[in-house]
């Protein structure tokens, strides 16, 4: 009689299960089942998480200040209030530089534009000098700042002067001789007339109180500078400027002098105001410049510099 195995013939529920089982388990060690696993979870994942931000249009809030702002501008531009349908045309128009702004920025064009980066610089310096315009000096600082700053603010010194003005292209190289001569009749005898010593000319023979700035505008800062050496009431020079040689007599002299603070207070506070100005923003661009580490590198070819 053969012997029988004990499985043999045998079938029913217990016998799939245990194919299926062995069957499934090969499908799970497959590579590919794990790849198309995970892009249907990525897929799955992607449509949650999608679905609001793509189905969902961007907001965009025409405010009741905003209206009332363009309603405004139209109103300063063409003295008379906007109809109906002119303010409906400005939020209309509104909304379409909103939108078109925004897909700029999506598309990255405010990128390398060097117009919109000078426009942004801008009005970042602007927020700090709003900033500053709120700070108010106390007399105490005013008074520091000006003594600290007084060349800035100091009067100028005034002199008045008579002059006798020889020209070169009428006197060549002689006409350092020629002033020798003239100085030397004005010293010699007080009562000569200096009108009468020197060329025709167009500049006025005697000058009023006139402040330095004012002379070396006019005759060249040596000049000026050479005149405010020269001791007052007596004749000397010669003193040479762009209309040739001056032969000097210096008549009244007013020094110059800083001021008290009550004679200069809106200029000394419109500097102050300058000064916290650029202190606050250099302040603030220090604070930034701790969040970047900048690399500078040197063009091609080009030597290495500090």
């Amino acid at each position: 009689m053969p012997a029988v195995e004990p499985d043999a013939g045998r079938s029913g529920p217990a016998s799939s299960e245990r194919v299926s089982t062995i069957l499934l388990k090969r499908v799970l060690r497959e590579p590919l089942v794990h790849f198309l696993g995970l892009a249907l979870l990525i897929f799955a994942g992607y449509g949650l998480l999608g679905a609001d931000t793509d189905d969902k249009p961007d907001s965009i809030v025409v405010t009741a200040p905003k209206i009332e702002q363009m309603a405004t501008v139209f109103t300063k531009t063409w003295q008379r209030p906007p109809t109906t349908e002119e303010l409906k045309g400005l939020i209309d128009d509104h909304v379409k530089e909103e939108i078109l702004v925004r897909q700029a920025l999506e598309l990255g064009l405010d990128r390398d534009d060097t117009v919109v980066r000078r426009r942004l610089r801008q009005k970042m310096e602007f927020l700090n000098a709003a900033d500053a315009e709120t700070l108010t000096a106390t007399d105490a600082e005013l008074d520091a700042y000006l003594k600290a700053n007084a060349a800035t603010f100091e009067i100028d010194p005034m002199l008045a002067f008579q002059q006798i003005v020889l020209n070169p292209q009428r006197h060549g190289e002689a006409i350092e001789q020629k002033a020798a001569a003239i100085l030397e009749v004005l010293l010699s005898q007080p009562a000569a007339d200096p009108t009468s010593l020197g060329d025709a000319s167009l500049l006025p023979p005697e000058l009023p109180l006139t402040s330095k700035t004012s002379i070396g505008q006019t005759f060249g800062a040596d000049f000026a500078e050479e005149l405010d050496k020269i001791p007052a009431g007596q004749w000397t020079g010669p003193v040479n400027s762009g209309f040739g040689l001056h032969l000097i007599r210096v008549t009244e002299r007013v020094p110059g002098r800083v001021p008290t603070l009550d004679e200069v207070r809106d200029a000394v506070a419109r500097e102050w105001a300058n000064a916290k100005r650029k202190e606050l923003e250099n302040q603030r661009f220090t604070e930034l410049l701790k969040r970047y580490v900048v690399s500078i590198e040197s063009p091609a070819g080009a030597e290495t510099g500090p």
